[in-house]
């Protein structure tokens, strides 16, 4: 069995940002000499998370954003904001729900997704951010 990791990095906006990084994730495992196994991709940080879906205009520019504003509103007042006088409370809630890794197999170098279904980081902070994404890539 081999491990090996890779990364790439993303320039993300403030607010619940998602971004399609199926192509980066893909490209890590063709890169990675492993045929078949799993890839686990990761943010570091609390406010940020990865996640899938259907990356189509209609669900993610409208449907999660409002969503996630439903249940876990920026505008809220968090405690988070009086301890640490930030106000990215909503994103640290939100990152402990939808969380900061997610797992996925892959067979012949091909990652094995749902015919719509792409891998997403999301940006739950309240300013822009330089995000690093790890693939630890496990398989032989």
């Amino acid at each position: 069995m081999t491990v090996k990791l890779k990364t790439f990095e993303i320039k993300s906006n403030p607010f619940c940002d998602l971004i399609d990084i199926t192509t980066q994730v893909q490209n890590a495992v063709n890169n990675s000499d492993i045929t078949n196994g799993i890839v686990n991709v990761h943010v570091a940080g609390s406010t940020g998370a990865i996640s899938t879906i259907e990356y189509e205009p209609g669900l993610v520019q409208n449907d999660i954003k409002e969503f996630l504003e439903k249940i876990m509103p920026y505008k809220y007042d968090y405690k988070h904001h009086r301890t640490w006088g930030d106000h990215n409370g909503s994103g640290h809630v939100r990152s402990f729900l939808i969380k900061t890794s997610e797992t996925f197999p892959f067979h012949n170098g091909k990652l094995i997704l749902g015919t719509w279904q792409q891998i997403i980081f999301c940006e739950f902070d309240e300013k822009p951010r330089h995000r690093t994404i790890y693939c630890q890539i496990i398989g032989e």
